[in-house]
């Protein structure tokens, strides 16, 4: 009797410890699939982001094939005709030797633009917290970065003054606005529809929602350059008011939205007037 009692007692003992065993490595297995889950989602992002610069330059060269095809089709149609038009055949034939040089330079110029905003884009996206990537949205758009901040995180309660707690998150932007030189970056007030609250001693002054955000743009566009040294020959502040709105306005999380600052940054102008320069005549 004294044998099975023990024998009963150290069956249940290893059952206690199997089942703190199998509990640990639960857990281990869900701590995993935590991590592993949020780096499938970020990788999700990654490559919709380069998918989506892809797609921009397929169709572009898109395009180009086919004016390169159609030169190629009235060189074809000029041949037929080859006794009589000699010299329109040598002018076609270089134009479209000009413009297969054109078209590979465009291709490296966009290459190289979307390389370098790929780059801005990470450098930029990892130098913020979570908490910061809550309310600033970062996204490339036909060769533009847009930086979107919340109103919330930027400036005072029922003001257009650049609060505290925006130096942190604006010290990074300015960081990669310093480190790209050859960019030029236009920062850009929006608004919710809701008339302002002209009660309000400090927005007694302000007629409209057009004034504050570009009270609120050319405020961001100071604090860059007082507070960090940026240029402000590069920066160009302006307000779009309630007229560019990314939701309807008829939700409170669509006005949240819509109440935002964008600090958008773009090749130079000149860049473009070069690359418009090298392009081959008609």
């Amino acid at each position: 009797m004294k044998k099975r009692t023990l024998f009963s007692a150290l069956a249940i003992g290893c059952l206690v410890l199997s089942g703190c065993a199998s509990k640990k490595d639960l857990e281990n297995c869900q701590n995993e699939n935590r991590q592993l889950t949020s780096e499938y989602q970020s990788a999700k992002e990654t490559i919709a982001a380069n998918n989506a610069r892809i797609k921009s330059l397929e169709d572009q060269l898109a395009q180009a094939k086919a004016s390169a095809a159609a030169l190629q089709g009235s060189l074809d149609r000029s041949l037929n005709n080859a006794d009589k038009n000699n010299v329109n055949i040598s002018k076609l034939v270089d134009q479209i030797n000009e413009s297969n040089q054109y078209i590979r330079h465009l291709v490296e110029v966009k290459t190289k633009s979307d390389s370098l905003n790929m780059v801005l884009t990470n450098n930029l996206t990892r130098s913020l917290s979570r908490e910061e990537l809550k309310e600033v949205d970062v996204q490339v758009l036909k060769g533009v970065v847009y930086i979107s901040l919340a109103d919330n995180m930027l400036y005072k309660s029922g003001s257009y003054e650049v609060n505290e707690r925006a130096e942190q998150t604006l010290s990074k932007i300015a960081k990669i606005i310093m480190d790209y030189r050859d960019y030029d970056v236009l920062i850009e007030g929006n608004t919710d529809n809701v008339p302002i609250n002209t009660a309000n001693e400090k927005m007694r002054n302000i007629r409209n929602n057009w004034d504050l955000s570009a009270l609120r743009a050319t405020s961001v566009a100071l604090y860059l350059q007082e507070h960090f040294g940026v240029d402000p020959k590069r920066l160009t502040a302006g307000g779009r008011g309630e007229w560019n709105p990314l939701a309807g306005n008829d939700t409170e999380l669509g006005k949240q939205r819509n109440r935002r600052t964008q600090i958008i940054i773009t090749p130079k102008l000149d860049q473009f007037m070069d690359l418009i320069d090298k392009a081959p005549e008609e």
